[in-house]
């Protein structure tokens, strides 16, 4: 029988697949990580539960998180996503999908990639920490809040300290699985 971290044992089947999967493994693929970007902003203030059992449905909206389709939204294509009952149906968080997409592709063009200026907050290593109880991982860091201010500084929107802390465990920037559990050895 495996361990697993405490929130994907009392979660539902999407959470363990996500749990030991994808949860902490470092990406550096760009689309994938304008992917976590837009769904962890979705999730903002909600369960990330409620997010991955919406997140096919945020693949079809959203252009498969295509970033460069997403920068052109306009007002037709804004109208029919609030109006989408597939995804979420925030205003602000969807406006802000084509906000971030235009700063992501900024980020990308003086960076050459998103993934080496995101990557240069933990100078390119992700941080094992160790944890012993669920209870112990932090919602927020002293990193989470550097980067915060610096993506709000380039115009992200919906990137609070607790977001960006979030995007990063499931990048696999931080390894934040607890060490009882048997993927905080793989991803060590």
């Amino acid at each position: 029988m495996k361990i697993r971290c405490k929130w994907a044992e009392v979660g539902t089947l999407l959470d363990v697949e996500y749990h030991d999967n994808e949860w902490g493994v470092p990406v550096h693929d760009d689309n994938k990580l304008f992917e976590f970007l837009l769904l962890e902003t979705a999730q903002a203030g909600l369960s990330w539960s409620i997010v991955l059992k919406k997140r096919q449905a945020y693949r079809k909206s959203f252009d498969n998180f295509d970033v460069n389709k997403i920068a052109q939204y306009g007002h037709e294509k804004l109208q029919e996503l609030f109006v989408n009952p597939s995804i979420i149906r925030n205003k602000s968080k969807i406006q802000s999908v084509v906000i971030n997409a235009n700063a992501f592709i900024k980020i990308q063009n003086q960076f050459g990639t998103f993934d080496s200026y995101l990557w240069s907050f933990v100078n390119g290593v992700p941080i094992q920490n160790q944890w012993i109880n669920c209870e112990d991982v932090p919602s927020r860091t002293k990193i989470s809040d550097i980067l915060s201010d610096d993506l709000k500084k380039r115009n992200f929107k919906f990137v609070g300290s607790v977001t960006c802390y979030a995007i990063m465990q499931a990048i696999g920037m931080v390894n934040d699985h607890v060490t009882s559990c048997f993927r905080y050895d793989d991803l060590r």
